[in-house]
């Protein structure tokens, strides 16, 4: 199992920054792919940049891709998943969710991943 837990959520200005954390702990030497997904109000979750960890092979949702980075950190006893999240729009305001496969290294949807964490959550005022 891996568990996976965000944090760096808050409310944050439009046209301001964000960086969010996942750390992964437990059977992480096994994840072979891992993804940032957000939900926003009243929407399905979707999304944002899945990551294959073994080649670092990278796949953004077009909406996204120059806005905000994935990013990672694979020391000898943990993993961790980052997501700066730049020139923000009340539009992205939502629940941003970490998550991570041990069985696949497909990364670029939901069904690609069984493991999930519990979702921190950004407001972006205007």
């Amino acid at each position: 199992q891996v568990q996976l837990a965000e944090s760096g959520g808050g409310l944050v200005q439009a046209g301001g920054s964000r960086r969010l954390s996942c750390a992964a702990s437990g059977r992480t030497l096994s994840v072979y792919s891992m993804g940032w997904f957000r939900q926003a109000p009243g929407k399905g979750r979707e999304l944002v940049v899945g990551i294959r960890m073994g080649d670092g092979s990278t796949y953004y949702k077009p909406n996204y891709e120059g806005r905000f980075t994935i990013s990672r950190d694979e020391s000898k006893n943990a993993l961790s998943l980052y997501l700066q999240m730049n020139n923000l729009e009340p539009e992205d305001t939502a629940v941003y969710y970490c998550a991570a496969s041990r069985d696949s290294t497909a990364y670029t949807g939901q069904r690609d991943f069984e493991c999930w964490g519990q979702g921190t959550p950004v407001t972006v005022s205007t």
